[in-house]
């Protein structure tokens, strides 16, 4: 079985000399009280300026607590899982942290990092809390999520009324190919897709294995043909940008849609809160609005793919009762509510939650759009285990060469098939 652990901790003990660089407002906790008398919690995020949920949950905690003085640990989005592994492996002392992908959140639970925070996960609403199962280990947890994003469909509902086609309302993928080749039009610089395909693999993989149960890390592949099919038959008929283009040129899905350059774009509800913000900033001006994901068959529960995000508690936390009480109120109505109104998605996914939430003012408030925030069922993006990341990587590099043409989906699928058998599974 192939791993990449001593490559990591080798990462890791390189990187340890210069962990103290990386902090931004303020370094770990030293103990006792801070200032004003108040207890200081220790709070490790990524890109503090440009993520608000961390400043609108710190602000809303404090009020409500007001001997906490949450410091936070500002991290570069982009070194945010090797900074947080160097920091666990020199003994770090900051108390929470913020798990920004369940595969690093497996990590550090396996190595025994994490405080088990099972009796705070106990006192959530567990039953419209989305997707805690992505943190269950052997019956224990150790982190509580506090957000919850997923995949739904964004469309233009300008570009729908001039070509006459009827708005996305629960859409086999048949449909959807339909409506993306009757959406496309004009040449060159006037182009418009029907629709547009990020390059991230998992804008086929992950929506094919969510929605015909198919496993990726299994090491068996046919389950992902059909979508392949969709994909390149569109980006062939010119409804979709081709794979090739968009990789090379770097195409942001912003850029397509809010320059009305795609009609339709499969995408997770991370966009929301920017899009309604380009929308107040003037920069985007046109109608749009949210659609459920396209389903395999007509009249199916709403299946779709996510992932949670959420706080863990530093096994070497100076303050850990302080950091579980944080822990639960942010996995709460409380933290619910502080996201909410900035557009993003809680993990808490209740009624009030969900009215709140479509109280911002910017978002399309109309009945489909609410339909797509309440997906029937969400699964997890990819299953975690200790071959997660070996197959990840594999399964994206015959993703490409299947989108470039480099190999046919049948050629493609059976060297996924060979290569995850052979290099990992073995």
């Amino acid at each position: 079985m192939k791993r990449n652990v001593l490559a990591a901790a080798a990462v890791a003990a390189t990187a340890v000399l210069a962990l103290t660089g990386c902090g931004g407002a303020a370094g770990p906790a030293e103990g006792g009280g801070g200032e004003d008398g108040k207890t200081p919690l220790t709070v490790s995020v990524w890109n503090y300026e440009g993520t608000p949920e961390f400043k609108a949950l710190f602000d809303a905690y404090e009020e409500e607590n007001p001997d906490i003085d949450i410091q936070h640990i500002d991290i570069l989005a982009d070194d945010y899982a090797e900074k947080v592994t160097t920091m666990l492996a020199g003994g770090d002392t900051t108390d929470v942290l913020t798990m920004k992908s369940p595969m690093e959140y497996a990590r550090y639970a396996s190595r025994g990092q994490l405080q088990d925070v099972s009796d705070v996960v106990g006192q959530l609403d567990t039953e419209n809390t989305a997707n805690l199962d992505a943190y269950e280990v052997d019956g224990k947890y150790f982190a509580a999520p506090y957000r919850q994003d997923f995949w739904l469909l964004y469309y233009n509902k300008d570009l729908f009324d001039a070509a006459g086609v009827e708005y996305p309302e629960n859409l086999t993928w048949d449909e959807y190919a339909e409506a993306a080749k009757s959406l496309a039009s004009g040449e060159g610089g006037n182009k418009v897709y029907g629709a547009y395909h990020h390059y991230w693999r998992s804008v086929v993989q992950a929506i094919a294995s969510a929605q015909t149960g198919g496993d990726l890390i299994g090491g068996e592949y046919d389950f992902l043909a059909d979508q392949y099919q969709t994909v390149v038959d569109l980006q062939k008929e010119g409804a979709a940008l081709d794979w090739a283009t968009a990789m090379s040129q770097q195409t942001g899905y912003r850029t397509m849609f809010e320059t009305q350059q795609a009609a339709m774009v499969p995408m997770g509800t991370w966009y929301i809160a920017p899009l309604v913000a380009a929308q107040e900033a003037g920069e985007v001006d046109f109608n749009w609005g949210l659609a459920p994901m396209p389903q395999i068959s007509d009249g199916e529960d709403i299946t779709t793919f996510g992932s949670p995000t959420g706080f863990a508690v530093n096994k070497n936390a100076e303050h850990s009762e302080e950091a579980k009480a944080f822990l639960a109120w942010a996995a709460g109505d409380g933290g619910a509510a502080a996201i909410a109104e900035i557009g993003v998605v809680p993990a808490l996914q209740t009624d009030t939650v969900t009215e709140a939430y479509f109280q911002l003012e910017g978002l399309p408030a109309d009945d489909l759009s609410k339909e797509a925030f309440t997906p029937e069922e969400t699964k997890l993006e990819m299953p975690i285990s200790d071959v997660t990341s070996d197959i990840d990587a594999i399964l994206a590099e015959e993703h490409e060469l299947i989108m470039v043409g480099e190999k046919t989906i049948e050629q493609g699928i059976a060297d996924m098939t060979k290569r995850v058998q052979g290099e990992v599974l073995n």
